[in-house]
């Protein structure tokens, strides 16, 4: 009887063998659901039982189009089973009269809908090009909530889908990719957070973020016209379909806005990732990644990328290692402490104070108000004092050293002043330390006493650019206790220039800093200095003038709440860090998280992207970059180095020789 059953089964035709087409859906309740939605029907039990005994057999009958021409055309191979079971031959002859029962109708209807699909794909594009795991649907929805839901998937479909020659379809339903679910004549994409097995139903349940939404093409059914946000919601029981790279295409294809090109979209092979230019720097971005993720060299292919397409821009890096100058020393300008000629008096009262106060508490006023009196006197001694008239103690106009040498000195000899002569003392013998210290002379020299302020902007901000739009600043030979002085007055140049400027021809300005967490830190770690309260109002405020700023941190989790929040984009790799996970989840929109979950799992090179600079959020793996344009930060290979021997004394030579002449 069980062979018999199982050659009936084999050579099942639709119009004849009423009987045996309840294993035709071959699955289990939820495949049914998934067969029925659009015609609102439950599955019936008998169907359902049925469906697992044959259904080992019914999967390989159903999957190739060929099988399905196989069922219908042979009708001979039926004949001899009509001695074994006559009714059902009987009712394909009686076959327009409404014979089978209501039950029977409702299992033999998706078995019909599919023995008609499966001829189609000549006629069909899409399914020509697309596959049959493409159209076909994956799971149903169970939920709806405003920013996702919660879906049912087929184990039996992921698995079938997992062979697919598409990667997207491959990855279908998995955490991570995208989906897309059928509301009218739009399609709606989302993005699955999470799974779990439903024990009782024996499919799973994942949770999904909702992308964006894209019309469907009359012809092929694929996506296009892709757009964030929701208008129209799907309902409990739409169906959930794969997204194909043909409709990731669409989705990540440019929309007319200047992009730039950075890597492949993950899992495809072939869909370049882009960036928006504009809406990235216009409101901002961050690119985090834990030590060694290949942070550097992303954070330069970037800076390449956006350079060639603006190649009369105005970049500013501030490098705290040194690394990125051999990366752009055909595109940018490379200033250290050998070339940068900082002015001292550039500096406002605060930068002053910082560099020149060395006392805390109560002694630490006193001496600013004294600092506050004799640099106005200085600054007043100047003859572009005199023809300005009314100045200020932060007014960049420049002074003498000796004359706030001078002035010091005259206050300390007056017999009215307030208190004794030691706060003089500390910041005159400041003053002569920052003098006749070698490693201060980038900054206070005599000879930069002239008025140098107009060209060295236009040197730092790369006005006009010539070709070379980036300048890189190597603070790494910055004496540790000015460091972020220098960095504070930089990024305020940034800033006042941006501000005095809003009456000429709005020139951007891109701030980058590289180890942003040492200037912007959390409020645990803040130490009140003039670089942590400038970057912040930049990150609030600098887009209003035309500022960008890029932070770049291996620890976002000790920079400050307040500006990793006003980054529209947030370009995150591998995080190792539990607490710097949570940081970056808790700064990313909500469509993110399903991507989020990834950032422990991302491989060197590969980061996830979202917010102003992308469509929707992107798993991206970098592009390589040439040798000549990658920065020094490459790991040494300690096996390989310390298998060599040879000219260490004259190395120890050279190297003493260096760190004395610096002081």
């Amino acid at each position: 009887m069980n062979d018999m059953s199982k050659g009936n089964f084999r050579t099942f035709d639709p119009a004849k063998e009423d009987g045996a087409e309840p294993p035709q859906p071959r699955g289990n309740s939820l495949r049914d659901r998934i067969r029925r939605s659009e015609q609102a029907q439950q599955p019936a039990p008998a169907t359902s039982r049925s469906g697992y005994v044959h259904q080992p057999q019914a999967q390989p009958e159903l999957e190739p189009p060929s099988a399905s021409a196989q069922q219908e055309a042979p009708q001979e191979a039926a004949a001899p089973q009509q001695d074994h079971s006559p009714a059902p031959a009987q009712e394909q002859t009686e076959r327009p009269a409404p014979q089978p029962s209501p039950r029977e109708e409702a299992a033999n209807a998706p078995v019909a809908a599919q023995a008609e699909k499966q001829p189609n794909p000549e006629d069909s594009p899409q399914q020509a090009s697309d596959g049959d795991n493409a159209i076909q649907p994956i799971g149903v929805v169970l939920e709806i909530a405003g920013s996702g839901s919660q879906v049912a998937i087929d184990l039996q479909r992921l698995t079938e889908c997992a062979d697919d020659k598409d990667p997207s379809v491959a990855m279908a339903g998995q955490v991570g990719s995208q989906i897309k679910i059928r509301v009218g004549n739009s399609w709606l994409l989302a993005s699955v957070r999470n799974q779990k097995r439903d024990r009782k139903a024996g499919s799973i349940l994942a949770n999904i973020d909702f992308l964006g939404e894209g019309v469907e093409e009359k012809l092929t059914g694929r996506l296009h016209g892709f757009r964030r946000g929701v208008t129209r919601y799907p309902v409990p029981g739409a169906l959930v379909y794969p997204a194909s790279t043909a409709d990731l295409k669409q989705v990540y294809a440019s929309d007319g806005r200047s992009a730039v090109t950075i890597g492949k979209v993950y899992p495809t092979k072939d869909i370049r990732a882009g960036i928006y230019v504009d809406a990235m720097l216009g409101k901002h971005f961050a690119l985090l990644g834990s030590t060694g993720t290949g942070k550097s060299t992303s954070a330069a292919l970037i800076l390449h990328r956006i350079c060639e397409a603006a190649p009369e821009g105005h970049i500013v890096m501030i490098d705290p290692h040194g690394e990125y100058a051999s990366a752009f020393r055909q595109t940018g300008v490379i200033l250290d402490v050998s070339n940068l000629q900082m002015p001292y008096w550039i500096m406002n009262f605060e930068e002053h104070c910082e560099v020149l106060l060395t006392s805390n508490g109560n002694d630490r006023q006193i001496d600013a108000d004294i600092l506050a009196r004799c640099l106005l006197k200085a600054r007043q001694k100047s003859r572009l004092a005199e023809q300005m008239g009314k100045i200020t103690v932060d007014s960049p106009i420049p002074y003498l050293l000796s004359d706030l040498s001078n002035a010091i000195q005259d206050a300390m000899g007056k017999l009215d002043k307030a208190t004794n002569s030691a706060p003089y003392m500390r910041i005159k013998n400041k003053l002569e330390e920052l003098k006749t210290d070698p490693r201060y002379q980038f900054m206070f020299s005599g000879m930069l006493v002239a008025d140098t302020m107009a060209d060295f902007i236009s040197k730092i901000f790369r006005m006009p650019a010539g070709g070379k739009p980036i300048s890189i600043i190597d603070v790494s030979g910055v004496p540790s206790d000015i460091t972020s002085t220098v960095v504070a007055v930089l990024s305020r140049l940034v800033f006042d220039f941006a501000i005095w400027g809003r009456e000429e021809k709005t020139t951007p300005i891109l701030l980058v800093c590289e180890e942003a967490h040492r200037y912007v830190p959390s409020e645990k770690n803040a130490d009140g200095n003039s670089v942590g309260t400038i970057l912040s109002r930049i990150a609030k405020e600098g887009r209003k003038y035309g500022i960008s700023l890029g932070l770049i941190t291996q620890r976002p989790s000790d920079l400050a709440e307040g500006v990793l929040s006003q980054c529209g984009t947030i370009i995150s790799m591998r995080l190792n860090n539990d607490r710097d996970q949570d940081f970056v989840r808790a700064a990313m929109p909500e469509g993110a998280r399903g991507f989020l979950d990834a950032i422990p799992a991302l491989r060197n090179r590969e980061c996830i992207i979202c917010g102003e600079g992308v469509a929707i959020p992107i798993r991206v793996s970098f592009d390589n970059l040439e040798e000549v344009k990658r920065p020094a930060s490459e790991d040494p290979s300690f096996v390989e180095m310390w298998s060599q021997s040879g000219g260490e004394e004259d190395i120890v030579q050279r190297t003493v020789q260096r760190w004395r002449s610096q002081g």
